[in-house]
């Protein structure tokens, strides 16, 4: 099949503008594309899916065993005829400024994927090919097939830039967007503006794969980029579960829409049906529910609606206060805090369950990985058990924390972090499932547990 990671030689030089623009122009020559972000990134993989209508799966190579990034990715592309990995930064750029951990780098290593290399060639020339010798040589292992430059003043521009790369890196230029070619992407404090909240973005799509199709070689790029299809075997998705049928209700809208697509499915693997409900639409937590999944979002953005949703509040106090085990996370967290202060400092209220209060601020609070140890008496995670995860927000949480709900480790700190009360586990962390499994035996037992 084709599969290769589209890669970029730093962050801003276009990687999602092509990736979705790619995938709009091989579905319109009739093919099935299969999307996947390298790392922890929501919001980029709601474009995919929003592109190729199939969900698009995170690869991690942190938070992932090399096996379960190898299953996915064979999972996933089975009934599809293109894979296409985004990056994550720059290619080599990870967890570590010493090894490839976490990069777009290792992710194409442990697929064995070919890499198209995206460089921003404003006001250069010769310089491009540089840059491109030097992303090849920092690793031997490089798997850069081709290049794709942006940012090109003009055709002319181009075939400097090509003959350049072409003669001193041994590898074909493929194609180039010129300045100005495609429109640009909204962004927001997390990012890309969530595809969910754009309503039809047919017409965007089509004007990207229109501008790429004029000045990228998609035949080309197919014939550069067949990949050996990877095996499957047994992985922790395949799992002979004899518990009884778990009902969890699961937030989603386009408030709360940041759960890993393998968070899902491990716990369909284990056993669980998922209902999903709405908040934005008041709707209730649905009445089989045995448990309560609210992932991350923007709660913030639809604060004031939140707000005036009495119904689905009200509901969801009496799923926690009758001990129906709860994992909130992030946006999850702030909705169920006394209330959120947007930017304005206007003051909605949200469902109390947790005491304190969330503040939106300019400045970023925190983003990066999470090492994740439970406490006594968490249903998810206890002190016994590690997983891991990832913080991304712009929020603050002022209240006391007087019992959190686990400790969370980063690059530089250990601390206490989270809310848990009886079977509520709430904090800005989003945890990956596929990080360590035992957290989706722990919660469905919990759930089952609760019946009694």
């Amino acid at each position: 099949m084709n599969r290769f990671v589209l890669a970029g030689t730093g962050s801003g030089v276009g990687k999602t503008t092509f990736t979705i623009g790619i995938m709009r122009a091989l579905m319109k020559r009739g093919l099935t594309v299969q999307g996947f972000k390298c790392g922890p990134d929501y919001i980029d993989t709601a474009y995919h899916t929003a592109v190729t209508k199939r969900p698009s799966r995170n690869v991690d190579s942190y938070m992932m065993a090399h096996d379960t990034i190898r299953a996915i990715v064979a999972r996933a592309s089975r009934d599809a005829d293109v894979a296409i990995i985004e990056g994550v930064m720059g290619y080599y750029d990870g967890r570590s400024p010493l090894s490839n951990e976490g990069s777009a780098a290792h992710i194409s290593d442990i697929t064995n994927s070919p890499v198209i290399l995206i460089v921003n060639a404003t006001s250069m020339a010769r310089s491009v090919a540089a840059i491109v010798k030097g992303f090849q040589s920092l690793d031997e292992n490089s798997n850069i097939v081709g290049v794709i430059a942006n940012q090109l003043g003009s055709k002319n521009h181009y075939d400097i830039v090509k003959t350049a790369i072409e003669k001193e890196c041994g590898i074909p230029v493929i194609g180039y967007l010129p300045k100005d070619a495609v429109p640009t992407m909204p962004s927001r404090h997390l990012g890309l503006v969530p595809a969910i909240e754009r309503g039809d973005l047919n017409s965007y799509f089509d004007s990207l794969a229109t501008a790429i199709e004029e000045t990228v070689n998609i035949e080309q790029l197919m014939e550069i980029t067949n990949a050996q299809t990877i095996e499957e075997f047994s992985s922790i998705f395949d799992v002979q579960t004899e518990s009884q049928e778990v009902h969890i209700a699961v937030a989603k809208d386009a408030a709360f829409n940041f759960y890993y697509e393998e968070n899902l499915e491990l716990l369909r693997a284990y056993g669980a049906t998922l209902h999903f409900f709405s908040p934005l639409r008041d709707e209730e937590v649905p009445n089989k529910a045995q448990g309560v999944y609210i992932g991350g979002g923007f709660p913030e953005e639809f604060a004031e609606q939140l707000a005036t949703n009495e119904k689905v509040k009200e509901s969801l106090r009496n799923a926690i206060s009758r001990g129906l085990p709860t994992l909130a996370e992030c946006g999850g967290f702030m909705y169920l805090t006394e209330e959120i202060i947007d930017r304005q400092e206007r003051k909605f209220p949200m469902l109390g369950v947790i005491p304190g209060r969330v503040l939106m601020q300019d400045k970023r609070a925190a983003l990066g990985y999470r090492e994740i140890t439970g406490v006594t008496g968490n249903f998810l995670i206890d002190e016994e058990t590690q997983a891991k995860g990832h913080e991304f927000h712009y929020s603050k949480y002022e209240g006391e924390h007087t019992s959190p709900a686990y400790f969370s480790k980063s690059r530089f700190r250990v601390q206490q972090e989270g809310y848990l009360h009886k079977n509520l586990v709430a904090g800005f962390t989003q945890f990956h499932f596929a990080s360590n499994p035992q957290l989706v035996r722990n919660w469905l037992k919990a759930c089952l547990e609760g019946e009694h």
